[in-house]
């Protein structure tokens, strides 16, 4: 049963305004087909973890974090229990550089409350006034909001996601590279070449981006520390804490303070 705004969405032709979107919030919905849309999407997690799959990658976007979803891009959409999604959609040409692949962004305060006060609005808000002002501002924001590098990238070759499709169902494996190379019969070089060559990652840290993005959705459900370690293929607590101060610059509690 597809939600009010979903409807509506399906059923416009065009956008009623450049951006369009509402303070109704979608909640946790598993879109597991792809799909796509003919403008631009910015969504973001009220609650929960929003994962948003491409062909090229995973894009992970916990609380107060968002993801640019290109138009014409094709891709699925996950989530947390308990998630709430705010979107917005909009018109490519409005966007001085329109995003050409998913990238995760930090929603800040003042976004937040921007993307809050827009939904507000009429539908067909008057454009030549304060309620089109107030949309430049909020649209100068969006352009402007950090990247957050939140994404794992996957590759292409039919080897490489082999192995990547497994670890991604199981982040706790240890299964060395070389191993990987004797079942597929290939060179443990080729593999570590391959690796490089799509993803921009040695396998040793494409495995531990994947584990600490994986344990973004369990922290943020508030899991003791401990047991997220170990599901993600810690040995220890005190190693993944500091494998995610080293690439998220804070402690699992400070990521989801606020």
């Amino acid at each position: 049963m597809k939600s009010a705004l979903e409807q509506r969405l399906s059923d416009l032709k065009d956008l009623p305004r450049p951006i369009y979107g509402q303070t109704e919030a979608l909640p946790n919905k598993v879109l597991g087909y792809r799909h796509s849309h003919p403008w631009v999407q910015f969504s973001y997690a009220i609650s929960g973890v929003l994962e948003v799959q491409t062909t090229h990658g995973r894009f992970i976007a916990p609380p107060q974090r968002a993801v640019w979803i290109p138009a014409g891009i094709k891709h699925r959409v996950h989530s947390s229990v308990h998630t709430q999604i705010r979107s917005l959609y909009i018109d490519h040409q409005v966007l001085v550089e329109p995003p050409q692949t998913c990238r995760v962004v930090e929603v800040t305060p003042l976004l937040k409350e921007l993307i809050r006060a827009f939904g507000e609005l009429p539908i067909e808000y008057d454009e030549n006034s304060a309620e089109g002002r107030l949309a430049a501002v909020l649209l100068d924001q969006l352009t402007h909001a950090p990247d957050m590098g939140l994404m794992l990238p996957l590759p292409a070759d039919k080897r490489l996601q082999k192995i990547v499709t497994q670890l991604q169902k199981h982040p706790d494996a240890t299964d060395t590279l070389s191993q990987w190379a004797e079942r597929l019969h290939v060179s443990e070089k080729t593999l570590s070449r391959l690796f490089v060559q799509q993803t921009g990652l040695t396998f040793r840290l494409w495995r531990q981006r994947l584990r600490l993005l994986n344990a973004l959705p369990l922290l943020e459900q508030k899991q003791a520390v401990t047991d997220v370690a170990l599901a993600c293929g810690y040995e220890s607590t005190s190693a993944f804490i500091a494998a995610f101060g080293e690439h998220f610059g804070s402690t699992p509690g400070e990521f989801f303070k606020g």
